[in-house]
């Protein structure tokens, strides 16, 4: 089959024939109709995961996929071929991806996908929009909070967006002026506020004590939390903690993406009813994988995605 590999250590991401692979036991074979790109992807891509993972060559990037099952292995019972299927991949090493014509993997974190979303929606969901649950689970988020989005216009951030303003918060994001600082009032933010600017005048000059509460998927920590009110607190997706917030009278907790099928199970019903707006940046083909790991990177509100025909 086809897909978006690294052949050995060193080498760049390319399209290669890669071996297909037999369901075993509580695994399914699937055809891969969507896969979108995380953070995760671009560092592998860019070599930085080398030294603290296991990988098995060629490695096959993407981690979140959607897809209809082919075959199912021994002991599978929940899931049957022709199902329609999210799930991401939580392998400690690297190896078998999501981005290619199939792919073989464990029931553990798949979910079926409802006929009113579709493969590229249940695909942008994945980790992004699960980290972005965890975040607005742990900050606690309710009505009277005002919550910073820094990062708003990433996977995480537009999610989190979202998720804030749904329990009642007053929502404050980073973005540029102009379709982002549109694109992310559209998803919920009561007002935005550039990142290449002051941030700190342009946040106190609309709340002028300070925020309760930051999700901090982007930026300087430090200049984040000098936003934060005591007794607030800052939630870091890029392993910021007390000692580099600079402050010990606010709570500055680490997060980690943690999918699991129930929360890709509650995101998605979202989505099915309208509560949840998946947010698309761009569609590649399998051909153009490639560029859409470079424009990861670039300027856009919310996810890219990968899609495949069979």
């Amino acid at each position: 089959m086809r897909a978006l590999a690294i052949s050995e250590r060193g080498a760049g991401p390319e399209i290669l024939e890669v071996a297909d692979h037999d369901p075993g036991a509580g695994e399914v074979r699937l055809a891969v109709e969507a896969a979108s790109i995380n953070g995760f992807d671009v560092a592998v891509a860019a070599g930085y995961v080398w030294s603290v993972m296991k990988a098995e060559f060629p490695v096959v990037l993407g981690r979140d996929f959607a897809g209809t099952v082919e075959s199912v292995g021994d002991g599978v019972e929940v899931f049957a071929v022709g199902d329609r299927v999210l799930g991401t991949i939580q392998s400690g090493g690297l190896g078998r991806g999501a981005i290619g014509e199939r792919l073989t993997t464990s029931v553990g974190t798949l979910v079926p996908v409802a006929d009113a979303v579709t493969s590229e929606q249940a695909a942008a969901v994945g980790l992004a929009a699960a980290t972005a649950l965890d975040v607005i689970t742990i900050l606690d988020v309710g009505p009277g909070d005002v919550v910073l989005v820094s990062g708003a216009t990433g996977g995480v951030g537009a999610y989190a967006v979202q998720l804030a303003a749904a329990r009642g918060a007053h929502v404050i994001a980073t973005a540029q002026p102009g379709d982002a600082t549109t694109a992310v009032r559209r998803l919920g933010a009561a007002e935005a506020v550039d990142y290449r600017g002051d941030m700190d005048a342009a946040v106190r000059g609309l709340v002028p004590d300070g925020v309760n509460k930051v999700v901090h998927a982007a930026g300087d920590p430090a200049a984040l939390a000098a936003l934060v009110v005591p007794g607030g607190h800052l939630a870091s997706l890029l392993g910021a903690d007390a000692s580099t917030a600079g402050r010990d009278d606010i709570t500055v907790t680490p997060v980690r993406a943690h999918p699991t099928a129930e929360k890709l199970s509650e995101l998605l019903a979202a989505v099915a009813a309208g509560k949840l707006v998946v947010p698309i940046a761009a569609t590649y083909p399998l051909e153009k994988a490639a560029d859409a790991l470079a424009a990861f990177s670039g300027s856009k509100v919310g996810k890219i995605v990968v899609t495949l025909q069979h």
